[in-house]
C-alpha cells in the first residue's frame, strides 16, 4: 500500500492529533523525580553524625592531649578520637612535649604511652597532675602490676594495654573523665594539697579491698563508699578507713 503523502499526513495529524506521545513525554521525568530522594540522604549532614558517638562536657567537645611516640599508633588514636567526636586539639611523639601542650591547651584528657623519649609517660602523669584539670589515660605495652600501680600514684584514672582495641577507646577515655571527676568532687572539700592526694590514695585503696574481698567492680565500689558516707554523715575519707580496717562491709 503506498505511503501517505504530506497532505495526508498533516490532516490525519490534525484529525487524530499524532505523535501524542509528544506532550506526554514530561511524564519520562518522572524517573528523575525518584532519583531526589536518592541524592539527599548523602547531602544530609545529620545523617553521618547521627552515627558519631557525641562526648561532651559542659563547655562542648571532650579537648584530648595525644603523646605516643609510635606515629601509626598515634594518627591512629588521633583519628578514632576525633570519628568519635572527641577534639584532639594535640599530638605528640616526646613526653617533655605533652607536659608543655597540656599546660599550654588545658585539655580534658591526655592520653600518655608509658615508654617516650624527653619523659615518659609515668613522669608526664606526675608532673602535670598539680596543674589540674586533666584526667590522664596511660597506654602501656605491659600489664605488670607495679607498673600499673606507680601510674596510679602518679595521677593516671585509668590505662589501655597495647596494642588496643578500638572499641575499647572511648570507654577508658569516658572512665577516665568519670573517675577524674568524682576525685574532683570529694577533694572539694579539702583544701590542702597533701591532704587531698592522701584522700585518694585511701579510697583507692578501699576501692581495692572492696574489688578483691567482695569480687565489686570499681564503679559498684565507688558507689558503695559514697552511699555510705551519705547515709552516715561522715566523709568518705572515715568510710574508706573503716572498709580498710574491716570494720565496714557491704
Amino acid at each position: 500500500m503506498p505511503a501517505p503523502g504530506p497532505g495526508v499526513g498533516d490532516a490525519a495529524g490534525r484529525a487524530r492529533v499524532p505523535r501524542s506521545a509528544a506532550p506526554r513525554r514530561p511524564a519520562a521525568a518522572a524517573p528523575r523525580r525518584d532519583r531526589g530522594p536518592h541524592r539527599t540522604p548523602r547531602g544530609r549532614p545529620g545523617h553521618v553524625a547521627g552515627s558519631v558517638h557525641r562526648v561532651v562536657n559542659a563547655a562542648g567537645a571532650v579537648r584530648v592531649v595525644v603523646a605516643e611516640d609510635e606515629a601509626i599508633i598515634r594518627l591512629d588514636l588521633v583519628e578514632t578520637l576525633r570519628e568519635q567526636g572527641f577534639d584532639v586539639v594535640a599530638d605528640t611523639g616526646r613526653g617533655d612535649e605533652a607536659v608543655r601542650l597540656v599546660a599550654e591547651h588545658r585539655p580534658d584528657v591526655a592520653i600518655l604511652d608509658v615508654k617516650m623519649p624527653g619523659l615518659d609517660g609515668i613522669e608526664v602523669a606526675q608532673q602535670i597532675a598539680p596543674q589540674r584539670g586533666t584526667a590522664v589515660v596511660i597506654l602501656t605495652a605491659f600489664s605488670q602490676r607495679d607498673l600499673v600501680e606507680q601510674a596510679r600514684e602518679a595521677g593516671a584514672m585509668t590505662y589501655l594495654i597495647k596494642p588496643y582495641r578500638r572499641d575499647a577507646l572511648v570507654p577508658a577515655v569516658e572512665l577516665a573523665l568519670a573517675r577524674y571527676r568524682e576525685m574532683e568532687a570529694l577533694e572539694g572539700q579539702i583544701g590542702d594539697l597533701e591532704d587531698r592526694l592522701e584522700v585518694r590514695k585511701i579510697v583507692d585503696r578501699a576501692k581495692g579491698r572492696l574489688l578483691d574481698d567482695h569480687q565489686m567492680s570499681e564503679q559498684d565500689a565507688y558507689a558503695f563508699l559514697q552511699r555510705t558516707a551519705m547515709s552516715q554523715r561522715r566523709t568518705m575519707r572515715d568510710v574508706a578507713g573503716d572498709v580498710l580496717e574491716g570494720r565496714i562491709t557491704p
